[in-house]
């Protein structure tokens, strides 16, 4: 892995292939190597970035009073600092928040959003009162041991019918994050709504969710592509939440598809 610094944190990411740069933001409890099959499988086309958010994997942990807006300005300096060119931004469930973040202050610097599993943050996309439970579940569980939550996410990230290694895998990826990291994380994003953002998005931006996504369902999924002008909206059958985990082979193929669509035009 690689290390940049920005703003006085160390972030770490991985790099493979050459080509076109298409950046990767895992989302909450990940860190970049959730990503291992789209470093894999797009390399022969694409320079595929995957970053260590501040505060996961290897990156340092960010102040507690870390905002939203910090992480957007925190993303923008990474890509100054790791990624030539104008990128491609695929973000992943928290992981399009902070995309959306960073188009909102920085509108000049994707060359496209790959928006997967995503919401107009939580406010944006879910009812107020599922918004302060989702926050006070994962408030509660930076106090307990991995082992006894990390079970409790991943129904709600697969289908039953997923591989039971790659379930395993995830699970073991996310039992490794930071407490510390996830409750500034928790704090600048679990309220965020980018309703205001969506209507100005101008880059080509593809919405990708699996059929059976309990986190961010069908409804959720529409109303991004009513709002986003021109976006183009994906849904992969039989796969849950962790679509880039569960289905790669049809993940990666859609990603290609757009970014080939992108690139020719």
């Amino acid at each position: 892995m690689d290390t940049v610094e920005v703003a006085g944190l160390r972030i770490r990411y991985q790099r493979a292939g050459q080509g076109p740069p298409l950046v990767l933001l895992h989302g909450a409890y990940e860190d970049s190597r959730i990503w291992r099959r789209q470093l894999d499988g797009l390399s022969d086309e694409f320079t595929v970035v995957a970053w260590d958010a501040p505060g996961c994997g290897g990156s340092d942990d960010p102040p507690p009073d870390f905002t939203g807006e910090d992480l957007g300005n925190a993303l923008a300096g990474f890509l100054r600092e790791a990624v030539p060119g104008r990128p491609h931004i695929l973000g992943l469930s928290m992981g399009s928040g902070i995309a959306l973040e960073l188009y909102r202050a920085y509108p000049s610097v994707p060359a496209s959003l790959l928006l997967v599993s995503a919401y107009a943050g939580w406010a944006g996309s879910l009812p107020p009162e599922e918004v302060e439970r989702r926050y006070a579940q994962v408030l509660a569980e930076l106090d307990q041991p991995p082992e006894q939550f990390i079970p409790v996410w991943l129904p709600t990230l697969f289908t039953d019918h997923a591989d039971p290694a790659a379930v395993e895998e995830t699970g073991a990826i996310m039992a490794d994050f930071h407490p510390s990291g996830m409750r500034a994380l928790l704090n600048a994003n679990a309220h965020a709504d980018y309703r205001d953002v969506l209507p100005t998005i101008v880059v080509p931006t593809l919405l990708l969710y699996g059929t059976e996504d309990v986190r961010a369902p069908l409804s959720v999924a529409l109303e991004m592509n009513r709002l986003i002008p021109g976006s183009t909206l994906v849904m992969i059958p039989d796969v849950g939440h962790m679509a880039a985990v569960e289905a790669p082979d049809a993940f990666n193929a859609q990603v290609r598809r757009f970014l080939h669509g992108v690139t020719a035009g």
